[in-house]
């Protein structure tokens, strides 16, 4: 299992969870990590808590594995400018823990503003404690379409070309992760 979530660097540590939902410890480093993750904040640790053959996928990508998905999370600091949680809920405790997020992203640049309600569930092995698969769901959905599904995979081979992903703690660190 993986450790504490201070040892991790995790900043966010105030879940709010709806009522009746209780966290164990395991799962609040989870979420904070999650959370973490979605606010920009990557860092090398955090993403230790992902199976190397984990999956992120959201409307835009399926990324399959380390390679592909550390550089979606490490992409956001470069697309954006202002990434602000709007609100968070953790509605389900099992496996996946389900999540309502609220997140509010400018886009470098242009200055787009664009705020994206999403249900995410997070899956993780029981043994291990790793995550195996985050699902983001806009709106609660994801595409299900040969076309859709062949442009997000796409993505997922596309970002890491574009996105570093820092070697060690120290490059992380320099990059102000951790």
């Amino acid at each position: 299992m993986a450790s504490a979530g201070s040892d991790l660097g995790i900043e966010n540590t105030n879940i709010k969870a709806a009522t009746g939902v209780t966290l164990d410890e395991h799962q609040k480093t989870l979420v904070g990590s999650i959370l973490d993750l979605f606010a920009g904040r990557p860092s090398l640790k955090k993403l230790a808590l992902w199976d190397d053959d984990g999956v992120f996928e959201d409307p835009i990508t399926i990324a399959t594995g380390r390679k592909q998905f550390e550089p979606q999370w490490y992409g956001l600091q470069s697309a954006f400018s202002e990434i602000e949680r709007l609100h968070h809920e953790v509605v389900s405790a099992g496996n996946p823990i389900g999540m309502d997020l609220k997140t509010r992203y400018v886009t470098k640049g242009i200055n787009k503003e664009q705020t994206i309600a999403s249900r995410i569930n997070i899956f993780y092995d029981k043994d291990t404690g790793k995550i195996t698969k985050v699902q983001d769901k806009w709106d609660g959905e994801l595409p299900d379409s040969t076309i859709k599904n062949a442009f997000r995979n796409l993505n997922s081979v596309s970002v890491p070309k574009m996105v570093s992903v820092p070697k060690n703690d120290q490059e992380d660190a320099q990059r102000g992760n951790q």
